[in-house]
């Protein structure tokens, strides 16, 4: 039962800051709570991200002498990888078979010092903690390495979140469960039956064997292409969670083209993420969900656009959402999480798409998005030429303040045509000759001359005898700009041969002032340009929105 600390009760850790102070993996610390009664129980955060009190943790590890766990996992990861290379995943299902038999003869690649530890560790029953640890070792190992071969702890949170409560004796399919991360997370524990699928043998083999330790039953991975060669042609699942390989042009498409689970169309051979997610959705049984993890593009790119109209006007797309930047395991970049229904009967269909944007969250903060963040918009605004499912723009517009920010623009545009009469400057006659057809001196004699120096963009000048703002408004002068051009036409503005004329410093400043006065002048006649578009298309919006509304006729 948790408990709230007292104001003196001491500061609070996470279990992943555990994990690090007894030197041992998240997947050790989860396990030890559900293996030792005495374990703290939490003194605050919530039910999926739980705080425990500093002191009672580190008096727990004390008693317990967890923090020598330490020195057992790294020499057990040190001896698979010095023994292994870069096939862990061979490391992986070898030390997981003999996790499972230790009485058995160890696999021949195993380093006497693994087959030690590991056998120790079934003996002293805690196989499930050390392949759980291996497990996520090797999640890590491959997040440093920049790779997406595995799904992340992040997405892994988020798919379980959104999957939700889930029925004891629910079905469970993965298509492509890797080493059976997101097939063994979701729903509880025990009842479920899962089904999976993997296309590499070595991580096909070691998600068996981790089920098994982990005392799942009713689990069962096969070996295989499941887009090329379907395992489960006939099964229907309540749930079908996947994270399916990004960027693959080589799915098939070729040999796959008449093939009965493109309902929604048949996808290019840039859109293998929409391939994986017909296979899911072909796989679920009536009132099941499809949760798939997809790249942001897979939203707008024109080639899955069929699809995805497909998908929205006969009522299977329910949820898109927007996860937060670097819950993938190797980038930064976003990544959203669809959510498909099979309706149980016609008129079962959804009637709307609810959007959720969490890109604002911290990669590790609450995923329960707040009002703001979400809005279902009616499945005929998402039906125009793009059919762009990306949660942002509807979720923001949804929240828009259309009165207020129109009220706001049209404040200042006022402002902006006040202040642009009163910027231009007033100007009288002039002798009628041009001023640069008198003396002058070029760019290039006063840079010389320790009088100018190139800044970012324009010349500027570093001299008393110069004023700046005369110097750049002639350096723009038509005669300059001839000068600068071509006699094919082309400009090309070389600021070192421009010229300016010879005046006194006196003169210089009354140039430089209505020189000054004009370039402000344009400034805030271009601010003024984008703010007329700005309230015409807001306006324009509004109106066709029903945000915003007429004066009442006189």
């Amino acid at each position: 039962m948790s408990h709230t600390p007292g104001p003196q009760a001491g500061p609070l850790v996470t279990g992943s800051e555990i994990a690090r102070l007894a030197g041992v993996t998240r997947a050790a610390v989860s396990n030890w709570r559900r293996r030792y009664d005495d374990f703290p129980a939490p003194a605050g955060g919530g039910a999926g991200s739980p705080l425990f009190l500093l002191a009672e943790v580190q008096a727990w590890l004390d008693k317990q002498r967890k923090g020598q766990d330490l020195s057992e996992e790294v020499r057990l990861w040190q001896a698979l990888r010095g023994a292994y290379g870069d096939d862990m995943l061979g490391a992986l299902a070898d030390a997981g078979r003999l996790l499972a038999e230790p009485a058995a003869k160890a696999p021949g690649a195993l380093p006497p010092e693994a087959v030690r530890l590991l056998r120790t560790a079934a003996e002293e029953g805690s196989a499930a903690e050390r392949v759980n640890g291996l497990a996520e070792r090797f999640t890590d190992s491959v997040r440093r390495a920049g790779s997406d071969q595995v799904t992340s702890p992040r997405i892994v949170r988020a798919v379980r979140h959104f999957v939700g409560d889930m029925a004891d004796d629910a079905t469970v399919l993965d298509p492509a469960c890797g080493i059976g991360t997101l097939l063994l997370a979701v729903g509880p524990e025990r009842g479920p039956r899962r089904y999976g699928q993997e296309t590499d043998e070595r991580s096909g083999r070691f998600a068996r064997l981790r089920a098994r330790l982990t005392g799942r039953t009713g689990v069962e991975i096969a070996v295989g292409d499941s887009l090329r060669d379907d395992h489960w042609p006939d099964l229907k699942a309540d749930v079908v969670v996947c994270d399916p390989p990004v960027g693959d042009n080589d799915w098939g498409r070729e040999e796959l083209l008449l093939d009965s689970r493109w309902e929604f169309g048949t996808p290019s051979r840039a859109e293998g993420e929409l391939a994986w997610l017909q296979h899911a959705y072909a796989h679920t049984a009536p009132g099941g969900r499809v949760l798939m993890v997809m790249p942001a593009s897979v939203a707008y790119r024109k080639a899955g656009r069929r699809v995805r109209a497909e998908l929205v006007r006969r009522g299977v797309l329910t949820q898109v959402v927007a996860l937060p930047p670097g819950s993938a395991a190797s980038h930064a970049l976003p990544v959203h999480l669809w959510q498909l229904r099979r309706p149980r009967s016609s008129g079962d269909e959804a009637t709307s798409v609810r959007m959720v944007d969490l890109t604002a969250n911290e990669p590790d903060g609450p995923l329960e998005p707040r009002p703001e963040q979400t809005v279902d918009v009616p499945l005929i605004d998402l039906l125009d030429d793009a059919v762009d499912l990306s949660p942002g723009r509807p979720v923001r517009e949804s929240h828009r303040d259309y009165a207020a920010e129109y009220d706001r623009l049209r404040r200042e545009l006022d402002e902006q045509v006040r202040r642009l009469a009163e910027l231009l400057p007033s100007l009288t006659g002039g002798r009628g000759t041009g001023v640069q057809d008198g003396p002058s001196v070029s760019v290039a004699d006063l840079v010389r001359a320790g009088l100018v120096e190139f800044g970012d963009p324009e010349p500027v000048s570093v001299s008393d005898q110069l004023d700046t703002d005369f110097l750049q408004g002639f350096l723009h002068s038509s005669a300059n700009t001839r000068r600068s051009t071509s006699t094919s036409g082309t400009f090309r503005f070389d600021t070192k041969g421009a010229r300016v004329p010879q005046m006194d410093l006196a003169e210089q400043r009354r140039y430089g002032a209505a020189f000054r006065a004009l370039h402000e002048f344009e400034e805030r006649a271009r601010r003024m340009a984008e703010l007329s578009r700005e309230a015409a298309a807001l306006a324009r919006d509004g109106l066709s929105s029903g945000a915003l509304a007429p004066p009442p006729a006189d």
